[in-house]
């Protein structure tokens, strides 16, 4: 029995028997042998009692006569039944039902295995100093290593890892996880400084907070090639490798945590939430219209302003012609009766203009019925004009700009901009292996694409968006699409929601005393807020663009950073941030004030005019009784029809222009004189308090004496 290392981690067991000049694999079950009632090779072998008192097993034939301690002299020969075992073995087969560990066991003609497997097993110790095993690795005959490989080339070593004096952790360059301080670079761009004080970043002050709270955490900053990635030998490269090739002992960057990555090392508690996000060159902001003006309030908005306008003048005329409260009968100085109402058609229409205008008007309603519509549209136009007011406001002081996609469906089903990824990552991983058809579609088209869009890192891609002027789009990781949207040359943007959701988290390798202290410290870390404030302080506080109030007309992209509200009754900030969600759109059409919104007002006003109609309705009757009354009729019915005749026949003068003259000697003229001499229409005396507006008389003619009347004529 050998073990035989080949390459990466080729563990082949063999047991070799030396049978009248074959070699054969011999693996049987346990089980397997407990059923032979009569072993073949019962009698050609003893027990080893005589060597080993406590111990009762074969010890089978040595092939190499030297290893038979017991019997060094022995020649070696032959097995006088060799040729027995091997013609049963050849006709042997044992599967997975029997309890085998590695799948079938059955021979060929030749005496060699075939049809099986070889699982391989990592023993790996933890802080109570017991092994747990993890199937890491299969073998298949014919094929190889399959599936998931996931041990690293070296014999891995039980020890406690906290007894190193320094940790050795690797990362990478990635802004603004980990950069070199400005005032360490030289002109040719080397680094002046030495040791973990030439480094600075989110990651840096991480491990910083990870070393005041772990005692003993002494660390040793590196940088890496990049996060790692799986080769098609199975082996790692980059931190990955690092640490299973026992040459880092941590890894802490922007390392997103997946299942082919915690297949072969541990991750920590994330220490930060991300996701997938699309980045675009910023379109060029929008010029204002002549028309500009306008857009504070949707389209919609205006239609229903203007059809309000035209109802509410009609209800003011309708209501101001029935309530016997608007009309005024005045004498002329030749005899005759002016007949007026202030609220002809033109007059409405301008009173109500003038109120929408927020102007004021020489004539005003005196019935009950007309104030009350009077009331309704005033109140409308007060709510009106403040949103608009405040919605122009912003429309002329923020930025507008339109972006050519809002999500990633609207990237998915155009061909106009290209987009890529960085190869080989995370990003390349989620795409290829997604189950969610329109990222497979993404998939093929990015694959399919000459020249490539992918690209080797994230600088490049960052680059290719800017060179391409809005044709070409880079995914990528939310936490490196924010930074760079605010440094200079702030020229670029992200645009839609996350596509996923994924952590960074802390990397050791298997069986690492370090894994538990770190997890419980990153606990600690967000639960007191200190995480927030890193990520506020390298995303935000040092952005180099304009970070104040900023629109852009795209999903889920604008947002308004206030900075920091520190709560009184607890230490933890607050950090508030403004999504502006559905005030904004790609057209701007939605930033506009819509019915949906507003909505409310119009029904006010609708309830409004009805009150106001009901009002003068009732004026009407109670005129109308009054009327029958003085006429000693006991028909109120036939009062009121008689003076709703009387109101629907009036000439289209009175109606239009607001009033009419009867001459004496007219019809009109002695119906007037009729009322007036059965006492039907009193007298006004200037002294009354009765909250008329002043009689409107001929100004032709200085009249003899003024009566104000109130009637429906």
């Amino acid at each position: 029995m050998f073990l035989e290392w080949r390459g990466f981690m080729k563990m082949i067991l063999v047991v070799m028997v030396r049978i009248e000049g074959f070699e054969f694999v011999i693996i049987v079950s346990e089980r397997q042998r407990r059923r032979e009632s009569k072993p073949v090779m019962s009698t050609s072998f003893r027990f080893r009692s005589s060597v080993v008192r406590k111990e009762s097993m074969f010890i089978g034939i040595y092939c190499d006569p030297l290893a038979d301690r017991v019997h060094p002299a022995r020649p070696f020969a032959s097995f006088e039944h060799g040729r027995t075992v091997a013609k049963a073995l050849r006709g042997l087969r044992i599967d997975t039902k029997d309890g085998t560990l590695t799948g079938n066991i059955e021979f060929d003609r030749f005496g060699q295995r075939r049809n099986y497997d070889v699982a391989v097993i990592d023993l790996v110790s933890n802080t109570k100093a017991t092994f747990n095993s993890k199937e890491v690795l299969a073998w298949r005959q014919g094929t190889g290593f399959i599936a998931d490989k996931t041990i690293a080339q070296h014999t891995r070593k039980v020890m406690d890892n906290r007894s190193k004096s320094v940790v050795r952790v690797v990362t990478v360059w990635v802004a603004p996880f980990v950069m070199t301080k400005r005032e360490c670079m030289t002109p040719n761009n080397r680094s002046e400084c030495e040791g973990n004080n030439k480094y600075e970043g989110y990651c840096i002050d991480l491990l910083k907070l990870l070393a005041d709270r772990i005692e003993g955490f002494n660390f040793e900053v590196y940088l890496g090639e990049k996060t790692g990635s799986k080769l098609p030998d199975g082996s790692w490269d980059g931190m990955m490798g690092d640490l299973l090739n026992g040459k880092a002992d941590v890894a802490v960057a922007s390392l997103t945590i997946n299942q082919e990555r915690e297949r072969v090392v541990d991750f920590s508690k994330p220490f930060m939430t991300t996701g997938i996000s699309i980045m675009i060159k910023k379109p060029d902001k929008q010029e204002f219209s002549v028309f500009s003006f306008m857009q504070p309030l949707s389209t919609e908005i205006w239609m229903y302003i203007i059809f309000a306008y035209i109802g509410v003048s009609v209800v003011i005329f309708l209501v101001s012609r029935f309530s016997p409260y608007e009309w005024r009968v005045e004498e002329t100085a030749r005899g005759g009766f002016t007949i007026s109402n202030d609220f002809s058609v033109y007059n409405c229409l301008w009173f109500t203009l003038a109120a929408f205008m927020q102007q004021g008007t020489d004539i005003l309603p005196r019935s009950i019925s007309g104030r009350i519509a009077s009331s309704a549209w005033w109140f409308f136009t007060m709510i009106i004009v403040s949103s608009y007011t405040a919605n122009l406001a912003a429309f002329l002081t923020l930025e507008k700009m339109q972006a050519p996609i809002e999500s990633v469906e609207d990237l998915a089903k155009q061909t106009k901009i290209k987009y890529g990824i960085q190869g080989g990552g995370s990003t390349a991983s989620f795409f290829k292996y997604s189950s969610v058809q329109i990222y497979q579609r993404m998939w093929r088209y990015m694959e399919s694409q000459v020249p490539s869009v992918f690209v080797a890192s994230y600088a490049e891609g960052i680059e290719r968006v800017r060179s391409h002027k809005g044709r070409y789009a880079f995914l990528l990781e939310a936490t490196a699409n924010e930074y760079e949207n605010t440094r200079k040359p702030c020229d670029t943007m992200k645009v839609g929601a996350n596509l996923n959701s994924i952590g960074y988290g802390v990397a050791t390798p298997f069986g690492s005393d370090w894994k538990d202290h770190i997890n419980l410290a990153i606990l600690a870390l967000q639960e007191r807020g200190e995480l927030k404030k890193l990520e506020n302080k390298w995303w935000y506080d040092r952005g180099q663009c304009d970070q104040g109030i900023t629109v852009v007309y795209a999903t889920s992209t604008c947002q308004i950073f206030k900075g920091v509200d520190f709560v009184d009754s607890c230490t933890i900030p607050v950090y508030v941030a403004f999504q502006c969600g559905a005030a904004t759109s790609l057209d701007g059409s939605s930033a506009s004030l819509n019915l949906s919104k507003v909505a409310g007002i119009f029904y006010i006003l609708m309830g409004g005019m009805i009150a106001s109609m009901i009002a003068a309705l009732g004026e009407f009757l109670y005129r109308s009784r009054i009327e029958a009354r003085k006429a000693n009729s006991n028909s109120l019915v036939g009062s009121f029809a008689k003076n709703l005749r009387s109101a629907l026949s009036s000439q289209l003068r009175l109606s239009i222009q607001g009033g009419a003259v009867a001459p004496p000697g007219t019809q009109s003229h002695e119906a007037l004189k009729r009322q007036q001499a059965a006492s039907f229409l009193p007298a006004s005396n200037n002294d009354e308090k009765n909250e008329r507006m002043p009689e409107i008389v001929d100004r032709e003619s200085r009249p003899a004496s003024i009566f104000s009347y109130n009637t429906a004529v």
